[in-house]
């Protein structure tokens, strides 16, 4: 798929964040390739013209986010990216967030979360910080579950994989398992196949206000079932506690379950 890619300058780049845990959050791309139907992040498009396209068309590239960086220290955790994804395929040639790595004061507490393994590339520069910690999205789908919902990100696989190096690397990581959604996520799949390469997990329920109309409207059509427990308030409850009690079965440290009810 075509991408726009717009060049812009930041007055900034380090924001304060609402997130649980950190307390800042570094964008240096807004917008993402990858495209995902779910993400919540897409309300952003209402703030651009017209003529950048749907959400996954376009990526605003912020050129002087390695300058903004360099020689600035802020205290509590900054997390890269809240509203993107720092390793999307357009870093590949880039490097944009590389730069930014690099100009990084090596005493930030950093926090990185992907969906792409691209992120194995910038390990020797990983290893120049003091606290940091590695992040990868995880969820069940593949087959026609990832054509639709994640058409252009990395394999569920592949970021398992990216996990197991990074572990033995001897890096902190965690899984952030996301968007859990009914009948298309096993979950005791999923924290099996992780928990040997994880220190912690992160649990996210589907943000349906988020996620929008037409995420809803192809689930609708192509799951009816899982559309059908998101739209009864009484059996998406259930849902929720159900997760909840396979995740409390586990012997795992969760940080948190975010349930969007």
């Amino acid at each position: 798929m075509k991408i726009k890619l717009i060049k812009v300058k930041a007055k900034s780049i380090f924001t304060r964040s609402k997130l649980p845990g950190v307390k800042w959050a570094i964008n240096q791309y807004v917008g993402c390739q990858h495209a995902c139907l779910y993400c919540y992040a897409k309300f952003i498009s209402k703030w651009r013209p017209p003529n950048y396209g749907k959400w996954g068309t376009w990526i605003e590239i912020k050129i002087n986010a390695p300058e903004l960086v360099k020689g600035k220290y802020v205290d509590g955790w900054v997390y890269m990216s809240s509203i993107t994804d720092p390793y999307q395929p357009i870093e590949k040639d880039l490097k944009l967030t590389k730069r930014i790595l690099e100009n990084l004061d090596k005493k930030i507490k950093l926090s990185i979360q992907t969906k792409s393994d691209l992120v194995l590339r910038d390990i020797d520069i990983f290893k120049k910080f003091k606290n940091i910690e590695i992040g990868l999205t995880i969820n069940s789908f593949d087959g026609e579950t990832k054509r639709i919902f994640e058409p252009f990100s990395t394999s569920n696989e592949r970021r398992i994989n990216t996990l197991k190096n990074l572990k033995e690397e001897g890096f902190k990581t965690y899984a952030f398992v996301s968007p859990i959604i009914p009948g298309l996520i096993n979950l005791k799949d999923v924290i099996e196949k992780t928990k040997k390469f994880v220190d912690y997990y992160f649990f996210e329920m589907i943000n349906v206000r988020g996620a929008g109309k037409e995420f809803m409207d192809i689930l609708k059509e192509k799951f009816p079932k899982s559309y059908n427990i998101l739209k009864d308030r009484k059996k998406f409850l259930k849902f929720i506690q159900e997760c909840k009690n396979i995740i409390s079965s586990e012997n795992i440290e969760v940080r948190g379950i975010a349930t969007h009810n």
